[in-house]
């Protein structure tokens, strides 16, 4: 069955999430994922909202985190405090964020474009609760557009703490050992990062796109994985969930890939 890259990103994330745990998701593709993750193969998948809403049981796709279906049949309607200290506590295991820079090291710019703070040539929205949700959910999963303006050598401003500058970083600015980036899902590939240097690597392409593809859309070299793979195609199953109960109204299905 054919599939856009919207599809295929959707389905590559909500194959990084496993049932039994817990993930802290926005609207959009993350809640597309994580929605397609629960009515598949994690039917125990703990969808927390930013706003408030714990554990709903999403009957469409929300337009917001404060949407009123994020607090549908919840286990808990609560607060933007109670959510934050979730994670903070380490009960949170997985966050999905963007933005509109990632370095070698996965940390995120999501604030201005440009050299001068107080005249970018783009003002963006910020952080909201992109940093503290970086700092302590115990995995980052990051779902961006690869290209050579998004992936950089260095950001224009740091919003939102990957690796920071290398190994021992995050421990020495006294965040949670054993947390960080996990997974970087683009149009092109999935990355990882490696266990030493903490720098990015590709650990599968998606079908019929190249190493030389993804390498010309990044700004820095890539590592690449000993064994890199092929992103799996959604599944017919897959598709027919995502197109009939998880974005009819194809709020996300229907943006560009």
């Amino acid at each position: 069955m054919p599939f856009t890259p919207m599809e295929l990103m959707i389905c590559a994330a909500a194959g990084e999430l496993d049932d039994g745990r817990t993930v802290a998701v926005g609207t959009g593709l993350p809640c597309a994922a994580a929605m397609l993750a629960q009515k598949t193969h994690a039917p125990n998948l703990v969808i927390c909202f930013e706003a408030g809403g714990l554990a709903p049981l999403l009957p469409t796709m929300p337009i917001s985190v404060g949407d009123s279906t994020t607090f549908h049949k919840a286990v808990l309607a609560t607060s933007m405090t109670d959510v934050m200290q979730f994670c903070q506590r380490g009960m949170i295991d997985y966050t999905f964020l963007s933005g509109a820079q990632i370095d070698p090291f996965g940390n995120l710019n999501s604030t201005m474009i440009g050299t001068d703070y107080a005249r970018p040539k783009v003002r963006l929205p910020g952080s909201g609760g992109a940093n503290d949700l970086a700092s302590f959910c115990w995995q980052t999963l990051i779902v961006m557009k690869h290209d050579a303006k998004k992936f950089v050598p260095r950001l224009d401003f740091l919003t939102t703490p990957g690796y920071l500058s290398g190994p021992g970083a995050r421990e020495d600015a006294g965040l949670p050992a054993n947390t960080g980036p996990h997974r970087v899902i683009s149009d092109l590939a999935v990355m990882d990062f490696h266990p030493e240097s903490k720098r990015m690597r590709v650990r599968s392409l998606h079908p019929g796109k190249t190493l030389a593809e993804v390498q010309t859309a990044t700004g820095f070299e890539l590592l690449v994985s000993e064994s890199v793979n092929t992103t799996p195609e959604p599944t017919e199953l897959q598709l027919s969930i995502l197109r009939t109960q998880v974005d009819p109204g194809r709020y996300i299905l229907g943006r560009a890939g």
